[in-house]
C-alpha cells in the first residue's frame, strides 16, 4: 500500500513537471523565452538615491524567480520599461496636540508593458503602494529598508500579475 502510494506520488509529480503547462505562480508566458526590463529612471519630484537601481532589480529578480524567462539586456519577448514617477512622505495621522503620529512613504511608478509576441497584452499603468511608519521615526537604516521591502514587494507582484498572472 505505501510503494503504491509513493508511485501515484512520483506519476503525479512527473506528469506535472514534463507538461510545461502548469504553473504554481499562475504566470502565462506564452511562447515568450526571454523577458527584458529597461532601467527605471526615478522622476519623482522627491529623489531617493538608489531607489532607481533597487526596483529594477526588485522587479527583476521577481519575474525570475517566478518563471522559467531568461533575462536578457536588449530584445526582450517581453518587455517591461517605465520610471518611478511618485516617492513622497505625509503626515497620515494626528495627536491630540495636532502632531503627526504617523508618515506614510508612497512610491508610484509608471509601467510601460510591450508582449512582442502579442500585442494585445501591451498595456501603460500606474502602480502605487505605501508604507506607514511612527512619525518619531526617521526614514533611514531599517525604517527604510523595511519600507522599501514591503511597497517593492506589493509594486513587483502587482505588475507581475497585471501583466502575466493568468488567474
Amino acid at each position: 500500500m505505501k510503494f503504491l502510494k509513493h508511485v501515484s506520488i512520483l506519476f503525479f509529480t512527473i506528469t506535472i513537471t514534463s507538461c510545461g503547462i502548469y504553473s504554481f505562480t499562475g504566470a502565462d508566458t506564452g511562447d515568450a523565452k526571454t523577458f527584458q526590463v529597461n532601467f527605471f529612471q526615478n522622476n519623482a519630484d522627491l529623489v531617493e538615491p538608489g531607489l532607481d537601481i533597487d526596483f529594477t532589480n526588485a522587479l527583476q529578480d521577481l519575474i525570475q524567480n517566478q518563471t522559467n524567462l531568461s533575462l536578457v539586456n536588449s530584445g526582450g519577448d517581453l518587455l517591461f520599461e517605465g520610471e518611478i514617477v511618485e516617492y513622497r512622505i505625509a503626515p497620515m495621522t494626528a495627536t491630540a496636540d495636532s502632531r503627526a503620529a504617523q508618515n506614510r512613504l508612497t512610491i508610484s511608478v509608471n509601467v510601460r508593458y510591450f508582449n512582442t509576441l502579442d500585442e494585445e497584452k501591451d498595456f501603460e499603468q500606474r502602480f502605487s503602494f505605501f508604507y506607514d511608519f511612527d512619525a518619531n521615526a526617521q526614514l533611514i537604516g531599517g525604517t527604510k529598508d523595511e519600507a522599501f521591502e514591503v511597497i517593492f514587494e506589493r509594486l513587483t507582484q502587482d505588475i507581475f500579475n497585471t501583466s502575466l498572472a493568468n488567474w
